[in-house]
């Protein structure tokens, strides 16, 4: 029988199993990391209300991370995770596990996750539904990626539209753009960069010290990969990666728009891919959630994310959830066709 609880953050430092299986590994990812949770918590979150929901058996765990909120649980993420997902140091024991670790989560009542992946979701759901709750699993996004494989930059390039392998050889030709890749943390490059995406075409950024603090502790792991783009000597695009467990991860990028004839962010990403393909020999690059059409021409396939909103019946805070969920199932219903075959002609 597992042992459940509830812990804080940091007491998992001090627990050596749970500390091996939310740190730093040959297979790790930045969103499963206990430096991550904590840092998120810190800067982005109310560092009381996170908490690690665990389930034991001897040396198995498997670890949910999740923050308390007014109308139940959610996962301990934000628009910085490309991914939320309970993990388990035995894949094979962690339907077992997350029984028990779910009827734990009861007294809040109602329970919203995203954005997971689809075999995680599905071991979630199934858990969920064996320990009494009632909701449902719908996709949320999409991810895009890039599966290398044996490929070199050269035979990953000879796939790429002809529309994007032009552009960069046109404007890598005129050398208007110069580029670089570092993997020491600057704070004039760091400050560049800010600057840079204040002048971008994307949303203000949501919390610059969260995103500062990972990137400097990335440095320090030799995981991460800085690329800037500048024009006399002025940077005019930037982009933030990182590489950890074989995945290239493409946290942000961004470029001044005043620019944009001389293709700055599209060389940089070529320069970028070519790094981590051939130098740092990635076998997954990762472009986090969004369906920008841009991702299209760099990346080859796309995978689901997907919402779990799922509620305890017998929770009287959770009847107004589960009516809300009611009426979006009918308001589906209402508008998907009629399916059924037609007579013939």
């Amino acid at each position: 029988m597992a042992a459940v609880y509830h812990a804080e953050i940091n007491e998992a430092l001090a627990d050596p199993v749970l500390a091996a299986l939310l740190g730093r590994s040959a297979t790790s990812a930045p969103f499963d990391r206990l430096a991550w949770l904590s840092l998120l918590a810190q800067e982005c979150l109310a560092p009381d209300r996170c908490i690690l929901a665990v389930a034991r058996d001897g040396d198995t765990v498997a670890v949910l991370p999740l923050r308390q909120h007014a109308a139940g649980l959610a996962p301990l993420a934000n628009w910085y995770s490309f991914f939320v997902r309970p993990l388990c140091n035995d894949a094979a024991r962690m339907p077992e596990l997350l029984t028990p670790l779910v009827q734990s989560l009861a007294p809040a009542g109602a329970l919203e996750l995203a954005p997971m992946p689809e075999a995680e979701a599905m071991l979630m759901r199934a858990a969920l539904r064996e320990a009494g709750w009632i909701g449902e699993i719908v996709p949320c996004d999409t991810n895009h990626v890039l599966e290398v494989g044996s490929r070199s930059f050269a035979e990953y390039w000879a796939a790429r539209p002809g529309q994007l392998r032009e552009t960069v050889r046109r404007k890598g030709k005129k050398g208007v753009v110069r580029l670089r890749l570092e993997t020491a943390f600057d704070p004039a490059d760091w400050a560049a960069y800010e600057a840079i995406y204040a002048l971008s075409w994307k949303p203000s950024e949501g919390n610059p010290a969260f995103l500062r603090r990972f990137a400097e502790a990335e440095a320090e792991a030799s995981t991460l990969r800085l690329g800037v783009a500048e024009i006399d000597g002025r940077a005019v695009a930037a982009q933030f990666w990182t590489v950890e467990g074989g995945t290239a991860y493409i946290h942000k990028l961004a470029h001044d728009e005043a620019a944009r004839q001389h293709s700055p962010g599209t060389l940089l990403s070529a320069m970028m891919f070519a790094h981590v393909i051939d130098q740092d020999r990635v076998a997954l690059v990762d472009f986090g959630t969004g369906d920008d059409p841009y991702k299209r021409d760099w990346m080859e396939s796309v995978r689901p994310r997907y919402r779990l909103e799922y509620y305890r019946p017998s929770a009287i805070r959770s009847w107004k959830g589960l009516a809300k969920l009611a009426a979006r199932q009918i308001m589906r219903a209402e508008r998907t066709p009629n399916l059924k075959q037609r007579p013939a002609a």
